[in-house]
């Protein structure tokens, strides 16, 4: 049921046996009208099949871009995208199967801290992730800096460990949504990658593809996210929300703050080691508050608890009492990883140059421009330009002085980790990141909203 029964189906709306063209479709959209299901279902499936040339497709998503779409136009634009590829099936699991995805920022490690978290009071997460371009890290490339780390399982070992453990974390499939990934990579290229309906049917067609009950979404917001203000992020939690919704999902959105570095590490093996001190009880506040909110609404759309403020307390109890760090480095195990790494994350890769940055001036550090950081960590290695490149798990760099804290000049406000030689781009993009000035600021939100 693809390009051909849509087809038909147009022809026979259209009443006049005439084909109808992607330029009328295009017409239909710049002047603000509605598009049928049908209509979006055909758009969809012929420029998969690249029977429509980029030039119409990107013009038709410029449209979209300056008249949006309604809420079921994108459901129907996120099921067309998920309809054009292969589809996850999950029936073979045992209770609710509870996903999460963040949409993106800096020293973002929450999936390897929740995943054992939501396992260790029985939810089932069955998680597919993907690896990191640009600035933002992915969770693929963290896990694969533990020596042997499988991330490709084959579907009958993916069951069975979620099944038997209630956890695994695999890459994405080759082929999950390849309309949304050529999609993506035109959005990228034509300046409409900043649409809240294009954004939205991109990520929700990925969660519903891979085949979860229930989604939790962290909806990031600030300097080294994507959606720069809360209005926006609001938006964007909104209509992933509703999407969830409307294709009988649970869907929970967090929207959580992205104005400095998630907690004290970026990079690769570094992100393992702070997620495992985490794990342990002793992680910052900011990355503990947001993990453990993300956890517990997973774990009450899981049915493991009845209420946010009753998981969030045994979740805490969970990660005192030792059984979550336990239950990571049960993931590790059954995975094909080295369990020894988790015990003495020194073990970890580790970068042959530590470069300690320096403040120019007493005061507070009033802000931390987290993409700068990002970008820093990206030129010493620790991500990809583009996506052939090979990252080095062991760089990255770690925020010794966060948001409020009082530095006195020359003390060390971050420390660049790299095996280049030269690294003068990167310090220049870390120091850039930081403003010191003479006023403590306000203390932080870490969680902003919650949409359901």
């Amino acid at each position: 049921m693809h390009i051909d029964f849509y087809m038909k189906k147009l022809l026979k709306d259209n009443g006049e046996g005439k084909s109808v063209r992607m330029i009328d479709m295009i017409q239909k959209k710049k002047n603000g009208e509605v598009l049928t299901r049908e209509e979006i279902n055909f758009i969809v499936a012929n420029y998969t099949k690249e029977e429509i040339p980029d030039y119409q497709m990107s013009a038709f998503l410029m449209a979209v871009y300056f008249k949006d779409m309604n809420r079921q136009e994108t459901a129907d634009l996120t099921m067309a995208m998920v309809n054009s590829g292969d589809r996850i099936d999950l029936s073979a699991i045992h209770g609710i199967k509870v996903d999460k995805h963040s949409t993106g920022g800096v020293g973002d490690k929450i999936s390897l801290i929740v995943v054992p978290l939501a396992a260790s009071v029985g939810i089932p997460v069955a998680k597919m992730s993907g690896r990191g371009l640009g600035h933002t890290g992915g969770t693929i490339d963290k896990l694969e800096s533990i020596e042997n780390f499988k991330t490709e399982l084959t579907s009958s070992e993916f069951i069975s460990n979620v099944n038997r453990y209630k956890m695994a974390i695999v890459g994405q499939s080759a082929n999950l949504t390849p309309a949304d990934k050529k999609l993506y990579a035109l959005r990228d290229v034509t300046s409409t990658v900043d649409s809240i309906p294009l954004i939205a049917s991109s990520i929700m067609s990925k969660k519903i593809a891979s085949g979860a009950d229930a989604i939790v979404l962290d909806v990031k917001v600030g300097s080294g996210a994507f959606m720069k203000s809360i209005g926006e992020a609001r938006a964007l939690a909104d209509t992933m929300v509703d999407i969830g919704r409307s294709l009988n999902r649970k869907t929970i959105a967090v929207i959580s703050n992205m104005n400095q570095p998630l907690g004290h590490e970026v990079g690769n093996a570094n992100e393992i080691r702070e997620a495992i001190e985490v794990l342990r009880g002793k992680g910052a506040n900011d990355e503990t508050t947001v993990a453990l909110t993300i956890a517990s609404y997973m774990t009450v759309l899981g049915g493991a608890f009845p209420d946010f403020d009753t998981a969030y307390q045994a979740l805490e109890q969970i990660i005192q009492s030792g059984k979550a760090i336990d239950k990571f480095k049960e993931l590790v195990s059954i995975q094909g990883g080295n369990p020894e790494m988790i015990d003495n994350p020194d073990k970890l890769p580790q970068a042959k140059h530590h470069i300690a940055l320096k403040a120019s001036q007493d005061g507070y550090i009033e802000s931390i421009h987290a993409e700068q950081i990002g970008v820093a960590a990206m030129l010493l290695g620790a991500g990809r330009k583009t996506k052939g490149d090979i990252i080095d798990f062991s760089a990255g760099v770690t925020i010794a002085k966060k948001v409020g804290d009082r530095v006195g000049m020359n003390d060390t406000i971050c420390i660049l980790h790299t095996n280049q030689a030269s690294h003068d781009e990167a310090k220049a993009a870390a120091l850039k990141a930081f403003k010191i000035g003479p006023n403590k600021p306000e203390q932080m939100t870490y969680i902003y909203d919650v949409v359901q």
